[in-house]
């Protein structure tokens, strides 16, 4: 089963790391001017600037702010440690308020030096401590699988699995799942789990790129729509029949991307989507 191709940007985000040389502000003048129709806005890119200022500029260029990246890394040795990520995660829900950004993609986090049972206990724990402020603010928090080959140090949720038990064990609304291709695309189960969060109401979000073979680099060697060996069409299909109608978010980490003219990059960007994803 095949999704469609896409025929338009209706549907279209790309996150502000995707283009890092250029600056939130150039960001999203080059996305609005390409056609674009959604951002999503990482911290580093909003650092410095008022985010109320940042996000009514954004807005002006008639770009939807689609989420906030990135929250989490909960999991840490020391309660003192686990108290200092929770303080940072109530300063990224009063950011993506000020924003206008209706979303936070969390990064959960883990310690190689203890159990990864005990990282997700303590990732649990750490949403639970957000809810409050979630409530107040209508904020929502989007927990995303990461690979395995980071479950050491970045993340020690590594399936949608994981996270689809993680939103049912802490029963909130405001708590779903980013499902990311890069880091799902293997997953025997990833049709089934899909399904699960659609019945859930608790897919939020979509990420797209692709996984280049042979790849040089586990972190900074991601591929455009078409480069690489993920089934795009096949997991869009699974997402839109799982009640999804949100953007398809590109999120491309690569220094060899990074390295090109972004404004071509761009370009290239919109092209891939519409052919491959």
């Amino acid at each position: 089963m095949n999704a469609a191709p896409l025929t338009d940007l209706s549907r279209l985000c790309v996150h502000t790391v995707t283009t890092r040389p250029w600056s939130l502000e150039e960001s999203s003048e080059q996305f609005a001017r390409a056609g674009v129709k959604g951002i999503t806005v990482w911290r580093d890119a909003l650092a410095g600037r008022d985010p109320a200022q940042a996000g009514q500029r954004i807005r002006d260029l008639g770009l939807s702010i689609v989420s906030l990246c990135r929250g989490g890394f909960f999991a840490a040795a020391t309660a003192d440690g686990r108290r200092k990520a929770i303080d940072e995660n109530r300063r990224a829900i009063a950011e993506a308020a000020a924003l206008g950004a209706p979303l936070i993609v969390l990064v959960c986090g883990a310690v190689a030096a203890q159990p990864l049972a005990e990282s997700r206990k303590q990732i649990a724990e750490g949403i639970a401590a957000l809810l409050p402020d979630c409530a107040s603010t209508g904020i929502r928090l989007a927990i995303e699988p990461l690979h395995p080959m980071y479950a050491d140090d970045r993340s020690a949720v590594n399936t949608l699995r994981q996270a689809n038990d993680m939103v049912e064990s802490l029963r909130s609304a405001h708590v779903g799942v980013a499902a990311d291709v890069y880091h799902l695309w293997w997953d025997s189960e990833l049709e089934a789990e899909i399904a699960r969060s659609g019945r859930l109401g608790a897919l939020f979000a979509y990420h797209v790129c692709d996984w280049r073979t042979p790849t040089t680099d586990l972190l900074n060697d991601r591929g455009l729509m078409g480069e690489g060996c993920i089934p795009l069409r096949t997991i869009r299909a699974w997402v839109e029949a799982a009640g999804f109608r949100g953007y398809n978010e590109v999120e491309v980490f690569s220094s060899r991307l990074w390295a090109t003219n972004q404004s071509d990059y761009l370009r290239d960007i919109t092209a891939a989507y519409l052919g491959h994803t």
